[in-house]
This record gives C-alpha cells, structure tokens and sequence, in this order.
C-alpha cells in the first residue's frame, strides 16, 4: 500500500515556500520528503519532526542543533542543510537532495564488495568526519544508513542529528544514544564521546563491506553490546580468507577495544587508509568477495537507539525491543535520524508497588521484587550441563520461557553448555514465568592447538572444538607436509589466545615439481613429458602464429621452463599455427629506398646483393621471391641491384 497517499503533508507547502511532493523516509522522531523550493525552483529533501515530538524541548533542541552543525561544515562529503523553520507544530530542515540510495542498501543487495570499492566509500566518508572533527563536532551514529551514495557516484554522510560538540561531550550516567551495532565500548560503558567513537564505527563499517556481515551478532542487543566490550572485533579474513594483512590491521586499528590505541580522529584514520591502499595490488583491490556471503537485513541493532547504562555496566543486560526505535528508511534517500523511545501512555497502576517496579524499569535501575497474586508455581528444571537448545525445551517442557541468554567464559564447562540460571533450578516459579539462562562461551583464553600435519578440514574443526575460529589461509611448498596438510599456525601452537579468536593456517602444497620445457614439441611429446612430471596438461583454444616454430607443436607453456607447481597443478600449452604469410610485394625496377619501404612495410626483413655491376646502381633488378608470391612474415627477401 502507498502510505505516501495517507500522509497529510503530502502535497501542502510549507512556510509557503516548500512544496511537499512525496515522501521517502520515515522514522520515530522525522519523516523526510521530497520537496520543491518554489522560491529557488530547486529539488530538496524536508525532514519533519513528527508533531507529537515539537512540544518536547529536548528534541527540537536536537532537532535545530543538527541544522546548526551542519551547516557550519562546508564539505563535499557532507549532506547540506539549506534551511530550518517551522510552521505550525511542523519544525523542519531543508536539506540537499540525493537521489541514490545508502551503503546499506548496496551491503543488502550484494553483501560483501571488492576491497577497491570499500576503500572508495570508507575515504569520503572519513574525509566528510574528519572536517566534522577538526571543526570540533563526533557525529556518533555512523553506520551504512547514514552514508549515502548518489546516482553519479558521489559518497556523502547524513543524519548529523546525534552530533555534539567535543569540547561539551564528557560522560552521561543516565542512557547511551546511537547504534548497538557500532558503538565503541567507551560509549557502553560510560557514555563518553569523542572523534575516536566514530573510528571506531567506520571500523566496524569497514569490516561489513569486507565481509558483508557485522563483527558481532546476538539474539538481543545486550549480547551484541557485551562483545564490543569484551571482545575484539575479528580479522574480516577469518571470514573472507585471502583478504590482504593491510586490510585486517587497518580493521584493527580503528576498531581497538581502548581508545588511546587508535587513531585520534577521522582524518587519521584517512590516512591510514590511504596508506593501507598504496600497499595492495591491483588484484588484491578488485579481488570479487565470495558470493555465499549476504548482507544481513536491518535489524534493531540497525537502529538509533536510547540504551539505559544498567544495560552496559558491568555486563549488558536485555534491552526491551520496544525500546528500539523502529525507523525504517526504504527508499535510502536521506536517513532519518531515530530518536529515544517515547513512552507508552501511562495505564492505570493496579498498586503503588506496580508504579514503583515501572519508573525503576524506565530508569534502567531494575527491581528485584516479585508481584504476587493468585496462580499456580512449578520448579525450574534440571538445566545444568544442558546444551542451550536442550536447555530451551526443558524449560518449554515445564510451561516456561527463556527471558533473556547471558554468555560467560568458563574453565570448567564446554562451550554452548548452560552454566547457570536465574531463578536457579529446584525454585519456585509462576507457570509461564521466564527463566534467564547462562551460557558458557568456554575458557576465556584458550591455547592454540598443534594441528600440523592435519588436513585443513580437521584442523579448521579442531580449532573450532577448542573455542577459535579458522582465520586465513595461505599455501607454500614443503618438502616434509603431504599437500592439503597444515604445515604451521599464526600464531604457534600454544600460544595462549581469546576464545573466538582467528587463527591463520598455513596448507602445504606439497614438493614442488620443477616444471620441464616442453616448447617446439609436438602436443603428444609435451603431454607425456609433463604428466610424467606428475602435472596437469591443457590446451589452449588460442593458437599463435610463430616462425620459430612448426604448425602443431607448442608455441608456449604457462607456467614457463624452471617454475616451481605443485603435483597435480595445471600447466597450459598454446600450440603453434607455424609462420604467418604474407604476400611479397613487387618492387622489380624500383629505386632500392622504395624497394626496402615497401618490403619492410610488408614485414620482411631486406638483404641487398650489389655485386661489381652494382656498387654504384640504384635499380632493383631482381628479388629472391617473385612479387605476389607468399613468404613467411619476418623472413629476409634479397633484392639485386643493377
């Protein structure tokens, strides 16, 4: 259904100047249209704050604070704001029009892009928060929704409606307001904000173009944050294997769980970035991401969202999904900036204990005082040593549901096993009353296991059993490792290591085989001499013509005389269509400069016999193959000279 014909703007003009033709966002504190200047006949972009949210202060403050910092920034990279007014209980922005669509669509539609295509919309953007930066303001909710790529190609950062100036920017103790998905562990934590907590987001951007999933993901936003402050972000080639190291330490470095270790702010990063670029080939810039890997659609870690600080500290607990601002930008033409969650209408208390329990709630202090009224108990089931899933059923079983999963690293209990429960098993519970599970994440540091001389996919299940995952892999001769076994581990085995860590296996690809010089043989010789070499023969459909060698016998191999193949490696031959002909031209009783124009023109090469009656002629008299006749091209034709 068009929802564009139920909205009431559509089609009225604001301030008596902006012409509202349809609209193309919509979110929980603005809707933004598509709109005509009528005074400057222009193509703009209104984004409305919804009525409900005029009368609050504190949102209009932010609302008009994004027009203010905006448009001190006068960079290519950043979406312009023109104008900001307001008209009746309408408060708006005029802003610069983009017609394209965001990074986060491009990331839905093909998932994972080349590294040549991530660096070219990551340097933009950094150079759009790098003047935002250097002109004293952090942006804090970058993510693929607020970068924007025109039609013509342009990259071009929105939504500033979070941003706050660095020198008022501290620390909150009430709420974190921005993105679960990207927000940097001191946000988390303690609410503080500086250019670094943008590093760190287009870190984790970097890392979902690279791969095109995010670094961490959970069945509830508190999982999701516990990871950004208990874990680090990943290698993007423990999930995309071949990636390039410069790529994984520039990951890495914007994403370094403490702020002191990256860079100071974005145009920093920029140059790291820069850097990161000038050390890779052209093959390794448009090496195509695999095509199994899928951008995850919008979730509410998507979101601009109000996180209470008794969700961060000292571990997340669950953040209630109608808290989440359920902003939804379909077309990605402008995004529009999600806001704190609003409440509910107030209902009725049933007591002043209910009211108490509500406004602790609301204020993220949490209450640990039970209501009671008439029903029926059970006990918790037996859940310990239980796998999650099997955790799940028992409790489904008894007629209870799981509120919330918590993850904890244990010495002593396998990863995936419950370690724990609240109420604990053997209590009393109400009947449909919900039960919060623990779940072992397995020790906290795990040794790297010796997996040399295993075959990758033993490996690769080994180091998964013991709590790490498989990272990259490259392949080297060994003299000593079959092929297909791993030869080594970065880092060795034994070296103590975060669970969930990737570790870098390097295959052997077994002796290698010198690889025999097979050209100007015929394909029969060719092909026994390499196979008894214990390699691969194909033939090219190409054919050259060649004058060093006969029609039929091979021309060229790839790979070349004296290169190093594994057994089993393919080696190419192009055979040989002999010498390319070409007709001589007739230069008989021409002056011997025409002759050899003529005959190097041809592509032969020229050879002039004067003998004693010739010394001092300049006539041709005869050639040594008659004019009209073929020869091959580059042979020599001698002309006398009378």
């Amino acid at each position: 259904m068009d929802t564009t014909l139920q909205d009431p703007l559509v089609g009225q003009v604001l301030d008596g100047r902006y012409r509202v033709d349809a609209r193309i966002a919509a979110g929980g504190m603005a809707t933004v249209y598509r709109a005509l200047d009528t005074r400057l006949d222009r193509v703009l972009a209104l984004k409305v704050m919804h009525p409900a949210l005029a009368a609050d202060g504190s949102f209009v403050e932010r609302f008009i604070r994004e027009a203010k910092s905006v448009a001190r920034l006068d960079h290519p990279n950043v979406v312009q704001v023109f104008d900001q007014g307001t008209d009746g209980s309408y408060v708006y922005l005029a802003m610069e029009y983009i017609a394209g669509c965001t990074l986060r669509d491009v990331l839905r539609e093909r998932g994972a892009v080349q590294p040549r295509a991530a660096l070219d919309i990551l340097e933009p953007v950094l150079a759009a928060l790098g003047a935002a930066h250097r002109a004293g303001f952090v942006h804090r909710d970058m993510k693929p929704e607020n970068v924007l790529i025109g039609d013509d190609g342009r990259v071009k950062v929105a939504d500033f409606g979070l941003v706050r100036s660095v020198d008022t920017v501290t620390s909150t103790t009430g709420a974190v307001l921005g993105t679960v998905s990207y927000l940097a562990p001191e946000q988390i934590e303690n609410g503080t904000t500086d250019p670094r907590v943008d590093v760190y987001a287009c870190g984790v951007v970097l890392y979902e173009m690279l791969t095109g999933a995010k670094p961490y993901s959970g069945e509830s936003p508190a999982q999701v944050l516990y990871q950004h402050l208990h874990a680090d972000v990943p290698p993007p080639s423990a999930l995309v294997p071949g990636l390039p190291v410069a790529l994984d330490e520039l990951v890495a470095s914007a994403t370094a769980r403490a702020p002191e270790d990256r860079p100071e702010d974005a145009v920093a990063l920029l140059a790291q970035a820069r850097q990161a670029r000038l050390t890779l080939t052209e093959e390794q810039l448009d090496a195509l991401p695999p095509q199994a890997l899928t951008a995850e659609h919008d979730t509410a870690e998507d979101r601009t969202s109000v996180i209470p600080r008794a969700l961060t500290v000292p571990r997340p607990r669950p953040v209630d999904e109608d808290a989440l601002d359920p902003a939804v930008d379909r077309t990605a033409r402008l995004q529009t900036p999600p806001v704190p969650p609003r409440r509910r209408p107030a209902r009725p208390p049933r007591s002043v204990l209910a009211l108490i329990v509500a406004v602790l709630v609301v204020l993220g202090v949490g209450a640990g005082v039970w209501y009671i009224n008439s029903g029926q108990f059970t006990k918790v089931p037996p859940l310990l040593a239980k796998t999650e899933a099997e955790a799940r059923d028992r409790l489904d079983s008894a007629g209870l549901d799981v509120g919330r999963v918590k993850r904890a690293y244990s010495d002593t209990v396998e990863r995936g096993t419950v370690i724990g429960s609240d109420p604990a098993p053997g209590a009393r519970i109400r009947d449909h009353g919900k039960v919060t599970l623990t779940v072992s994440l397995g020790p906290e540091t795990v040794n790297v296991p010796n997996v040399e001389g295993q075959t990758l996919a033993k490996a690769r299940a080994g180091l998964k059993a013991d709590g790490l995952e498989p990272g990259m892999v490259t392949r080297e001769f060994s003299e000593d490792v079959p092929a297909g076994s791993v030869i080594r581990t970065t880092p060795d085995a034994g070296t103590k290591r975060h669970a969930g860590s990737a570790i870098a296996l390097t295959v052997s690809k077994g002796s290698p085989v010198d690889v025999p010089d097979v050209t100007g043989e015929d394909l029969d010789s060719a092909r026994d001499a390499l196979e008894e070499a214990g390699l691969k023969v194909k033939v090219s459909a190409e054919r050259i013509h060649s004058s060093d060698y006969d029609k039929g016998t091979v021309a060229a191999q790839t790979p070349d005389e004296g290169s190093e193949a594994a057994e089993g490696d393919t080696v190419t031959l192009t055979l040989s269509e002999g010498p390319e002909m070409v007709e001589v031209p007739d230069v008989v009783g021409d002056s011997v400069d025409d002759a050899r124009d003529a005959l190097e023109e041809a592509g032969f090469e020229v050879k002039e016999d004067r003998g004693l009656l010739g010394l001092f002629g300049d006539t041709v008299k005869k050639q040594s193959v008659e004019g009209g006749d073929e020869a091959p091209k580059g042979s020599t034709i001698k002309i006398t000279i009378r």
